[in-house]
């Protein structure tokens, strides 16, 4: 089994490769789905989110505000590191679960840990192979403002709270740059998901060697 990485900036364009890698087979496991699933309404993560960070980040259902919740960490790296303590171990071990539930299914399986924190937090040093995607910070703000109505001042402060994408760039096996059309993305991706079926092909004859 291959395990490979996935990771970029916020609104650099990581979904878009996502489904993609899905599509052309890959088992897809997201590290953000799986935070959404942890604090659910009055589970033990849920209380420790209320506990650290107030009622305020609760909406009128239980379910957390996470635009609220971004507010009090972007630009905070104290109240990140926080946040990060009390979901990303739960995190990596539902991931790790995960792993081992599509292993014994597809030994062979070419699994895409998908996670904006993944080098920021080290999980890129457990991957078989790092893909980044990237793009400018002017197309990232742009996006941002169509998205999700974020301006220029808040989204500067979400950029300063994660490594710089030329940063994470440096540390990739597979870099796609998102800032052409939607069209050359998602060719980008298929050969990069080709390559990864060519890497995990290798894998497999050495083991098969030894």
């Amino acid at each position: 089994m291959l395990i490979v990485g996935l990771t970029g900036g916020v609104a650099s364009g990581k979904t878009t490769v996502s489904q993609v890698l899905e599509e052309e087979g890959a088992h897809i496991i997201d590290a953000d789905r799986i935070a959404r699933e942890l604090v659910q309404p009055h589970t033990p993560a849920w209380k420790k989110l209320v506990n650290a960070f107030g009622q305020e980040i609760v909406r009128a259902d239980g379910s957390i505000h996470r635009k609220k919740l971004a507010d009090k960490i972007f630009g905070d790296p104290g109240q990140r590191k926080r946040l990060n303590q009390i979901l990303h171990p739960q995190i990596r071990k539902e991931m790790d679960r995960r792993v081992k539930e599509v292993e014994k299914k597809d030994p062979d399986a070419i699994v895409v840990i998908d996670a904006p924190l993944l080098v920021e937090l080290g999980g890129h040093h457990q991957m078989d192979r790092l893909i980044v995607v990237t793009t400018t910070q002017a197309q990232q703000i742009d996006r941002l403002k169509k998205r999700d109505g974020i301006n220029a001042e808040k989204a500067m402060r979400m950029f300063s709270s994660q490594m710089p994408l030329e940063e994470k760039a440096k540390r990739a096996d597979f870099v796609i740059r998102n800032d052409g059309s939607l069209q050359e993305t998602k060719k980008k991706a298929r050969e990069v998901f080709r390559e990864l079926k060519r890497v995990s092909s290798s894998y497999k004859k050495r083991t098969q060697r030894d």
